[in-house]
């Protein structure tokens, strides 16, 4: 028997820490001796059901099954899922990585809420949130059992059902503290309570008969070992004084119909792309050389400890570097690669051009449908003109089905009024900063929102999540069109949508790459996430659901996003973007020794401190570097990569319509 550090989510002797954290700890057996022993006493399994699993993919094959229990200690009750080890191993997961989703001992103080989800088709589920706004991946259960489950903590610990949704069931809500919006900056805290009254729960009884075997949990003194799959567990103390940022960019994480309720304002903490001056960096400077960058803050630095090496210096690997960027692709350049009849001669160098050097922007209004998919490379003047004309009546039938919904048909269509209600707060905070999006009464912010409306009809199953204005806000900008603008929006769209699916399968499978490619391209790094309790990589995942739209000034963004549409090196080059980020700061983020709070702090106050061209630089030169190892970590359908055409790509199926 061995004391696990306080935090570790593995179960793996050698994947855990040694380090002892007293009584809050969580005594466990060695994986690989699963014991069969009865419980310590005065811990009782209250209820164990079998067949619950979790999707780090939309993929059945990398389907982790495992235990669902829940176990009384004294007056506390604590919630674990524990991932099966008989079952088959796949080629993308293996048995660390299915241990990164291990769930040990929860203690429902630290719960929030749990919401349920019962979809038409497929398996009921729920999803944990927890006290600090993270939530654990969905919990699908394949054989029923989530009545009972819920029936059983009600037995055991205070909980109501939320007075706005049937489906989420709020704990210890003794005063209803249930967040309906975060302020904006204008508000000196970042909660806003609200005062709607909670109702009992009536969840029912289940006579469904479980298996009573026994686990391998030990539980000491009514503390817990917390699974770090959703940021790292701290003290709660209140603290008025809290930096805004991190409970933002935590919240964010929630991409949930919850946490689009209860975190309304995920995007509010600046609509403006007003940065200051970007960082400069001497040219000669190895683009790789993060070890040792001195910091920029004006603050008092920390004491730092020694910095692990990293272990992809240029002077002791022979790599290929990053090539210089090129000055933007112009007019007289961009016709040379087409012939007479408008049709790209040679896609695969006009990618090439792009990647290192981005578009002029009078130009993009031309390049961008054809990067993004709704124009082909191959077709021509002609052709795209008479799309553009189907395309436009098309758009324009989509827009008449919500703008000829009458005040009385709104009233019973619930689903149509939170979308557009969360659309129009949406659009009237997003880049108001820029001139396009400036002023009282701009036009084109009733275009943003007539776009983000039709939208939402026409992908219903998906509708409208906060951030997809962020998205829009470029390509209506640059397309200054209504009807181009939501086709290159759909476009892309069909590859970014999955980023915002409720259960997050999108998000979780590109966190999941993520760490795979930092343990490949900086293992020191990766360990001391993995020491740290950061190896969710949840404080890069503002980065990833918007495309870096916070961390760059308006330009910039779209210079990288044409870079990343070419999909020139990799369909996936954003992720060697975060690994290059990461690596730039991994001298400050090891020597000041960051803990998960800090470091989402830090990563969030990074906004508009990014040299893109140097991170772009590095992106490449760890791409090329990482090669089919690198491919390899990212398991096929991961977006931006097309999903897997069932039919359901985004199976959101809301409850309430």
């Amino acid at each position: 028997m061995q004391e696990a550090e306080l935090h570790d989510l593995s179960d793996d002797a050698d994947y855990a820490a040694s380090q002892q954290q007293g009584s809050a700890s969580m005594m466990r057996c060695d994986s690989g001796k699963r014991s069969s022993s009865s419980e310590p006493e005065g811990a009782e399994i209250v209820y164990l059901k079998d067949d619950v699993t979790i999707h780090p993919s939309q993929f059945a094959s990398e389907r982790i099954n495992g235990r669902l229990r829940l176990i009384k200690q004294g007056s506390s009750l604590f919630l674990t899922w524990i991932p099966y080890k008989a079952q088959s191993m796949n080629a993308k997961l293996s048995g660390k990585d299915r241990n990164l989703y291990t769930i040990r001992a929860v203690p429902f103080a630290d719960v929030r809420s749990i919401r349920r989800h019962t979809p038409a088709l497929g398996w009921q589920y729920i999803i944990v949130v927890l006290s600090s706004g993270l939530a654990f991946p969905p919990l699908y259960f394949n054989n029923g059992g989530v009545r009972q489950f819920l029936t059983t903590v009600k037995q055991h610990v205070f909980l109501v059902r939320s007075a706005e949704d049937a489906n989420v069931f709020l704990m210890n809500d003794f005063q209803n503290p249930l967040q309906r919006t975060l302020s904006s900056l204008e508000l000196p805290r970042a909660v806003s309570v609200t005062s709607v009254p909670s109702t009992p729960v009536s969840v029912g009884e289940s006579t469904s008969h479980e298996n009573e075997e026994r686990t391998d949990v030990r539980v000491h003194d009514g503390s817990a070992s917390i699974p770090r799959y959703n940021g790292r567990q701290r003290q709660k103390v209140h603290d008025p004084a809290r930096d805004i940022s991190i409970q933002v960019l935590e919240k964010f994480s929630l991409v949930t119909k919850f946490a689009r309720e209860t975190t309304s304002q995920l995007f509010r903490e600046t609509h403006s792309n007003g940065f200051g001056p970007f960082e400069r960096r001497n040219s000669h400077q190895s683009a790789l050389d993060y070890s040792h960058k001195p910091s920029d803050d004006a603050e008092e630095v920390p004491v730092q400890r020694p910095v692990a090496p990293d272990p992809l210096e240029f002077d002791k690997l022979s790599l290929v570097w990053g090539k210089p960027r090129q000055p933007p692709l112009g007019l007289e350049e961009w016709a040379t690669f087409l012939d007479s009849a408008g049709r790209v001669v040679d896609s695969k160098a006009l990618k090439k051009r792009i990647f290192y050097g981005g578009v002029e922007h009078k130009l993009r209004k031309e390049v961008w449908p054809i990067l993004l998919g709704y124009h082909t490379y191959e077709s021509s003047y002609a052709e795209r003109e008479y799309q553009r004309s189907i395309k436009k009546t098309e758009y324009e039938t989509i827009k008449k089905q919500w703008q000829s919904i009458s005040p009385g048909q709104a009233k019973r269509f619930t689903k149509f009024r939170e979308r557009k209600g969360l659309i129009e707060k949406d659009v009237v905070r997003t880049d108001r900063s820029h001139s396009f999006y400036d002023g009282d009464d701009n036009p084109n912010v009733n275009l943003l929102r007539d776009i983000l409306l039709t939208y939402s009809f026409y992908n219903f199953d998906l509708g409208y999540c906060q951030g997809m204005s962020d998205l829009l806000s470029p390509i209506l900008f640059v397309m200054e069109d209504v009807s181009e603008s939501f086709w290159c929006f759909v476009a892309l769209m069909e590859r970014l949508g999955p980023n915002f699916n409720r259960d997050q399968n999108g998000m979780h499978s590109q966190l999941f790459a993520l760490s795979k490619l930092v343990e490949l391209l900086d293992s020191p790094l990766h360990n001391y996430f993995k020491q740290n309790d950061c190896l969710n990589y949840f404080f890069c995942f503002r980065w990833i659901l918007i495309q870096f739209k916070r961390e760059l000034a308006y330009e910039k963004t779209m210079r990288l996003w044409e870079v990343l549409w070419t999909k020139y090196l990799s369909e996936h080059l954003h992720l060697y973007v975060c690994v290059a980020i990461l690596k730039r700061y991994r001298g400050k983020i090891i020597g000041e020794q960051m803990d998960f709070d800090t470091l989402l702090k830090f990563i969030n106050e990074l906004s508009g401190q990014i040299d893109l061209d140097a991170i772009l630089r590095d992106a490449e030169a760890l791409c090329i570097c990482a090669g089919e190892n690198g491919a390899a970590c990212i398991p096929p359908g991961t977006p931006p990569s097309l999903p897997v055409d069932n039919g359901l790509f985004y199976s959101q199926q809301d409850e309430v319509l």
